[in-house]
């Protein structure tokens, strides 16, 4: 929208086309333009008026936004001032409510221009006239012929108060837009070709097609649905922008082969998306003269008694022309080289062919002539045929046969329809005798289903009638004589031709009933599954055959009914629906109409476009460890939704393949040695689909593998390392100090790693004084030690698990020696090595199932525990030499009186007995 001076017109207002025209005048005509417009320029300015221009699209509802007057005029409603409180508010007036006012609403107070409930169609009121087409105010413009230029709508409007007045000339440019599609101003074209018309001969099509829309939103394009593969179309522009279609001849044509194409003209327009119009075209072969007369035979032998009467039929000669009209007429002459007598007694109709008796055979009339007869066409050499006549006198005259024909009859031709009832009569046939004075009898001479016979109860009365329906797909023509003879011998005939007419009596039949089709799923749209043909034996319009889908056909299916060409306008899914089955009718256009169906299978062929899908992307299988090799670990589920090959899916583990291997064909995971959870507790591995098509597709899956424990490792004892050690413990030791322990570790886990400690065998001299913890295994003493209680006292401790179904154990033999010191060294190994006789006691350690520090937490603590186990027992054992080695120093006398007493080394480390002095000593509980 714009603003300008007084009836100044503004660059926008103008098309290119006028700019151009007003820049390129010569100055003389422009000091006149402006001569010419400047008084109106003054009296605009003095009468305040203004003009707005806006654009609009044909075809918008109610209550669109045109634009607004105050806004554009730059009025103080619009730019945010209020006229003061003194004066009156805005008030926008249409001057007049004409014919451009009925499609605008105006609001009175704000000045918008809305569109009104009456919808503007650009093709009802924008008419030509001079280029641009007005309407509005009290009159418009008709034309013929929608405009192509600008269609503008004029509004007078009026802006009060007095101290805003104004008049303001509103254009609205209706803008087209493609609602019309093209149309042909009749639905069948006729064009008419001659048959010797050159390859690329053009024709112009007289009726092309309109479209009331304007520029690209017109006609643009014609194409033909079937070109025949002689035809083709061109498009040529006039200086006004018509388009007019062009028929171009691309091949050879023959009347006599085809005289008729029928096809569709579709013309198309330059919308988006494009609409389409069509018209049947009829396509004339016209005849040119090509063909001359023929003869079907070369002689003729005709039989003439001497005393038929004048006029007697005696053939007909009868030649053919392929061409039409007045190129086919033929005359009928005789040659220079008959004889005039012959001429004057066989009369020879020019036009039918006939020859007749026109002189009465006398005593001298020749016995046998020779009719040379020509058949003329107009520009061709006569096509020649010859009669023999030969003449038998007698002395009586033959019989009659007078028709009267009950059917109808044209030129002695006889015309049924087929399917007539059986008895249809034909004609009566009356037989005289000339002479009256001998018996004549009649029958019938020729193949076909009639019957003569005679019609009682009259005398010399036959009636000819049908046997049987005719059928005119079996034969069109039939040709019999009626012949009578009289007992002399004497015989004469009657020919009778009986043109059967054609009923539409026969369905279209198709080339299949089952029509087995196949398509290869992911199709391109529109994709090409077949063309149907059906054929139908009636004739002319009866066999014309149109198809149609059947109710059962989904909607994505088309079938020309011109064509027959079946296609599918969607990608097909084979993993969706691979069978389709349905109907197709194939109608003639007789009537009523007769029709007929087939079914159409179609089976979607499948293409290798889904990868294998596990069921889970994600599988865990949890089994006991010492799994027998190549047992089954689990069952891996794949599919794919393809069929065939493409369908068939190998499976392979990607990693992990050197201890465990998968079943292809059906999907189970075995491992090919026996599985330690002790070595390792889980396995990850990653599983590969491919399936067999080409290229192939593939997914991969997570198979996570637990190994479950078994009960498979007895407790294994750390300390004591072994059952020669021992340690001393001396008299003086209080009750319930710990004197030792035994510490055990197993390698399984859970209730299979919960370690209980008993003594179950003991030696010595009051055994009982010790007991050991059952869930550290820490040995105590429980009362104080005697006189009488020196020696060595042997425990045999059994560490046992809590496994399932068995429990497993391991024992120990703990060896404690009772003394001050530890006195003849040789002396205690040789009691330790000695069997000791220890009785076993049967009772089983009672504690409580709990977690300990025993217990293994995980198979990953355990070289932890080892190393510190280690760390700590040799911290003590050098702590321990230490001692022994200061107490040795210190009291070698004393030791050396005593070298018969027992030597005691403590359970928990070893001390080199070479290094130690013969004398006793004392050395603290560990």
């Amino acid at each position: 929208m714009t603003e300008s001076s007084p009836w100044k017109i503004p660059n926008n207002l103008l098309s290119k086309k006028q700019m151009f025209i007003l820049r390129g005048q010569r100055p003389q005509h422009l000091l006149l333009f402006l001569l010419f417009v400047g008084p109106f320029n003054c009296f605009a300015s003095y009468s305040r008026a203004t003009e707005l221009f806006y654009s609009l699209n044909e075809g918008l509802p109610a209550g669109v936004l045109i634009g607004s007057l105050a806004r554009d005029l730059r009025l103080p409603t619009a730019s945010g001032q209020r006229p003061a409180a003194s004066q009156p508010p805005l008030s926008f007036t249409l001057a007049s409510r004409g014919l451009g006012g009925q499609y605008v609403q105006l609001d009175n107070r704000s000045g918008e221009l809305h569109t009104s409930a009456v919808e503007i169609d650009r093709e009802a009121l924008c008419v030509e006239s001079s280029g641009v087409t007005v309407f509005g105010g009290e009159a418009a413009v008709s034309s013929s012929s929608p405009s192509s230029e600008s269609c503008l709508l004029l509004l007078d409007v009026l802006v009060l108060p007095q101290e805003y007045f104004r008049l303001v000339k509103v254009k609205i440019a209706i803008q087209d837009v493609n609602d019309n599609a093209p149309r042909f101003p009749v639905p069948h074209i006729r064009l008419s070709v001659p048959e010797n018309a050159p390859v690329n001969t053009r024709l112009a099509i007289e009726h092309p097609a309109l479209d009331p829309d304007v520029g690209t939103n017109g006609v643009q394009t014609y194409r033909l649905r079937d070109n025949y593969g002689v035809f083709t179309l061109d498009v040529e522009e006039n200086e006004s922008g018509e388009r007019t279609p062009y028929l171009i001849v691309m091949g050879a044509l023959d009347r006599e082969t085809r005289e008729e194409y029928v096809t569709v003209i579709v013309a198309e327009d330059g919308g988006n998306p494009p609409l389409v119009g069509s018209a049947t075209l009829t396509i004339g072969i016209s005849d040119i003269n090509d063909n001359c007369p023929q003869f079907s035979d070369s002689q003729l032998n005709v039989t003439l008694y001497g005393n038929s009467s004048l006029g007697t039929h005696m053939a007909t000669v009868h030649a053919v022309d392929m061409d039409l009209g007045s190129n086919a007429q033929i005359t009928y002459s005789y040659s220079q080289k008959v004889p005039q007598s012959s001429r004057d007694l066989f009369h020879l109709d020019e036009t039918t062919g006939a020859i007749t008796l026109s002189s009465k055979v006398d005593g001298d009339t020749p016995r046998l002539h020779r009719l040379i007869i020509l058949g003329n066409g107009p520009g061709c050499i006569p096509a020649v045929i010859t009669v023999l006549v030969t003449i038998i006198k007698v002395m009586m005259r033959p019989p009659e046969v007078v028709p009267r024909f009950i059917a109808n009859e044209a030129e002695g031709v006889v015309y049924l329809k087929e399917l007539e009832p059986i008895n249809t009569p034909i004609a009566f046939f009356t037989i005289k005798d000339p002479d009256e004075k001998y018996k004549v009898n009649c029958y019938l001479d020729g193949d076909g289903p009639f019957r003569l016979s005679p019609y009682k109860p009259y005398n010399n009365e036959y009636l000819l009638e049908t046997t049987k329906p005719l059928d005119y797909e079996t034969q069109q023509l039939y040709e019999i004589s009626v012949v009578a003879w009289n007992s002399e011998g004497f015989h004469v005939s009657k020919i009778v031709k009986v043109q059967v007419l054609d009923d539409n009596d026969n369905s279209p039949v198709f080339s299949q009933q089952l029509i087995e089709l196949s398509i290869e799923e992911n199709n391109v749209p529109n994709a090409f599954l077949t063309k149907l043909h059906a054929t139908d034996a009636d004739s002319g319009e009866r066999g014309q055959v149109s198809y149609f889908l059947g109710p059962d056909a989904p909607s994505y299916f088309s079938l020309d009914r011109t064509t027959g060409v079946l296609t599918v306008s969607t990608q097909l899914d084979r993993e969706e629906k691979e069978k389709y089955r349905y109907t197709v009718k194939a109608v003639d256009s007789g009537f009523p109409p007769r029709e007929s169906i087939a079914t159409v299978t179609i089976t979607v062929l499948d293409k290798n476009d889904n990868s294998p899908r596990f069921i889970n992307k994600d599988f865990s299988f949890f089994v006991p460890e010492n799994f027998p090799g190549f047992g089954e670990i689990g069952v891996i589920s794949v599919t794919d939704a393809d069929a065939g090959q493409n369908g068939w899916v190998a499976l392979s583990v990607l990693n992990g393949s050197d201890i465990f291997v998968i079943d292809t064909g059906k999907g189970v995971l075995r491992a090919k040695v026996s599985l330690d959870r002790e070595q390792q507790s889980s396995y990850v591995l990653w599983i590969e689909a491919v399936d067999g098509g080409d290229p192939a597709l593939s997914s991969t899956a997570k198979i996570t593998i637990l190994l479950l424990d078994i009960n498979d490792n007895p407790p294994l004892v750390l300390f004591p390392q072994s059952n020669m050690s021992y340690l001393l413990v001396l008299p003086s030791t209080l009750p319930g100090s710990p004197i030792t322990e035994v510490y055990a570790v197993d390698k399984d886990t859970g209730m299979n790693a919960v370690i209980a400690y008993s003594i179950i065998g003991r030696r010595g001299p009051r055994p009982e004084s010790f007991r050991i913890d059952p869930k550290t295994g820490n040995i105590t003493l429980e009362e104080s030690l005697m006189q009488n209680d020196y020696g060595l006292y042997r425990l045999l401790v059994k560490v046992s698990d809590h496994g399932y179904p068995e429990p497993l154990h391991s024992t120990v033999m703990v060896n404690l020696f009772v003394n001050d010191t530890v006195s003849n060294e040789s002396y205690i190994e040789s009691l330790l090595r000695k069997e000791p006789d220890i009785s076993i006691e049967e009772k089983q350690p009672q504690i409580s199932i709990e977690p300990t520090h025993k217990k293994m937490e995980s198979a990953s603590c355990m070289p932890t525990l080892v190393a510190l186990s280690i760390i700590s027992l040799g911290s003590i054992a050098l702590v321990t030499g230490m001692g022994i080695y200061i107490c040795l120093r210190k009291e070698k006398k004393h030791h050396r009186a005593d070298e018969n007493l027992e030597v005691q080394i403590p359970l928990n480390g070893r001390i080199n007995l070479h290094m130690l002095e013969k004398k006793p000593m004392e050395i603290s509980n560990i």
